[in-house]
């Protein structure tokens, strides 16, 4: 339903005059987001313009620097705005980015109305160099050794192994069809598809199961499922939608854990460059089993497993987070440098190089996985993090 004007009206006025509580704020930018009262929004604040008197400077220095720290929505008290502070980034800010589209356009509305003026061009700044975001890339290789490279071929079928047909979709999955097998089948053959970085892929196992790939990883699985489990390897970070069938539970291998849930989404995350394991369960159930440890999951909990074998149960995580990847976002909590670069190296296919230590600070905030590596890395740099692109690096000075 769309504000009416009258609403609208006092959401601006409130947040203009920084009187509006956090929930008006948030109202406002959800209406800025939605983007269908923009005609209204450019009218209020060219109105606020108009009442400006020709020649008089639009805001002095401690004016700006009190609006750029509205806008930026500091969660200190006295809004200042402290380096190495925890970063509140997308949502608010690009919602207030929408806002100061409008304010350019006014400034510029304003003055072509009061004064005439000489335009000089000026060349837009672009980085020197930058790195292109991931995207559907992946090698099968199947049992006979063949490799098929993915991201290049064509849809349609690309195999037939026994009675077990691989076929690439229209919209760029992997899906095997299997013809029902009986318990003394012979052992089926094993297939493998690997991302690259800069990679990511979707698979539809034989039984239906639905695997999201992410960029450097790994799943080896047979080409049709018989006997009493149906069992996979991972490596990597993968999203499970298990196919229900609770006479043949399905089980997840890691080199750390083993996974085993008879129908369930879960997300995996197991890079050997990561140093704890994460299991996080969205809905069903899974027991995971690592050395001495076991545990039965409940949905919005996660098992973490250290490289060192120390293990624990976490509630109440914020699946979004740990999922975020599968929806094309990044999504950062109490983040360090090092956690978001390792998935950027991953995600754009670029090493990370440190010139000195490593920053101690902690991010939170969310960005589109399709921007150029210079976007993330702009967000980044907001809290006072060096960071530049050279070749196939990302260097933080």
């Amino acid at each position: 339903m769309k504000t009416s004007s009258v609403r609208l009206q006092y959401l601006f006025d409130k947040y203009y005059n920084k009187t509006a509580t956090p929930q008006e704020c948030d109202e406002l930018f959800a209406i800025i987001d939605d983007g269908k009262c923009d005609e209204e929004l450019s009218r209020y604040i060219r109105q606020a313009w108009e009442e400006i008197k020709p020649g008089e400077p639009l805001f002095n220095v401690d004016k700006s620097n009190a609006i750029l720290k509205n806008i930026l929505g500091s969660a200190d008290t006295d809004n200042s705005l402290k380096p190495g502070r925890t970063l509140i980034l997308w949502g608010k800010i690009a919602a207030a980015a929408v806002m100061l589209l409008f304010v350019g356009f006014c400034v510029q509305y304003y003055l072509r109305q009061q004064q005439p003026v000489q335009t000089v061009a000026k060349a837009v700044k672009h980085p020197a160099h930058d790195a292109l975001p991931g995207g559907n890339k992946a090698i099968l290789t199947l049992a006979n050794g063949k490799t098929i490279i993915l991201d290049n071929a064509q849809n349609g079928t690309l195999a037939k192994q026994g009675a077990t047909v691989v076929k690439k979709t229209a919209d760029g999955q992997l899906l095997y069809n299997a013809a029902a097998m009986a318990d003394n089948s012979p052992t089926p053959s094993i297939n493998t598809i690997v991302t690259p970085r800069g990679g990511q892929y979707q698979v539809i196992l034989p039984d239906g199961t639905k695997v999201w790939l992410n960029a450097a990883s790994s799943l080896r699985f047979p080409i049709f499922f018989t006997g009493k489990t149906r069992e996979v390897d991972i490596t990597g970070e993968a999203y499970f939608e298990v196919a229900k069938n609770a006479a043949m539970p399905f089980k997840v291998k890691t080199n750390r854990a083993e996974i085993e849930v008879l129908g369930t989404h879960f997300n995996i995350m197991a890079y050997d460059d990561e140093t704890t394991m994460k299991t996080t369960l969205l809905e069903g159930a899974v027991n995971i089993k690592s050395g001495n440890f076991s545990a039965r999951l409940k949905p919005g909990q996660q098992a973490q497993i250290t490289a060192n074998g120390q293990s624990k149960v976490v509630d109440d995580v914020d699946v979004d987070d740990e999922t975020a990847w599968k929806n094309g976002i990044f999504q950062f909590r109490d983040a360090g440098i090092d956690m978001i670069l390792r998935q950027a190296s991953r995600w754009y296919d670029v090493d990370v190089i440190y010139k000195g230590t490593i920053p101690h600070r902690e991010f939170n905030g969310r960005i589109a996985r399709s921007v150029k590596a210079s976007e993330l890395l702009n967000m980044l740099e907001y809290t006072g993090v060096k960071l530049k692109i050279e070749g196939k690096n990302i260097i933080v000075l």
